[in-house]
């Protein structure tokens, strides 16, 4: 888990100065509400939306748009080892 800006510490601070009950009650934050990084919170609702749209004007049968279709900077979801060499 990262922890670098909270409270706008770097993570040596955040070490220093967290007590293991509020990384916890961090950890279920994050756990259930997603990440606290503003642009990629930004970067994925604009992606949504953007599915949204294309995906109402496209025409029926299509392959439908994911929203990490439209999040360039997004990272690639995890592959099995076995389609990792597939690929490689």
């Amino acid at each position: 888990m990262v922890l670098n800006g909270i409270g706008g510490r770097s993570i040596a601070e955040a070490r220093e100065c967290l007590s293991i009950r509020e990384f916890q009650l961090w950890s279920v934050f994050r756990a259930k509400r997603g990440s606290l990084n503003l642009g990629g919170r930004i970067d994925e609702a604009a992606g949504m939306l953007a599915a949204l749209f294309v995906n109402s004007n496209t025409k029926p049968g299509s392959a439908p748009f994911k929203r990490t279709d439209f999040m360039p900077y997004a990272d690639p979801a995890p592959i099995s080892l076995e389609e990792a060499m597939k690929q490689w």
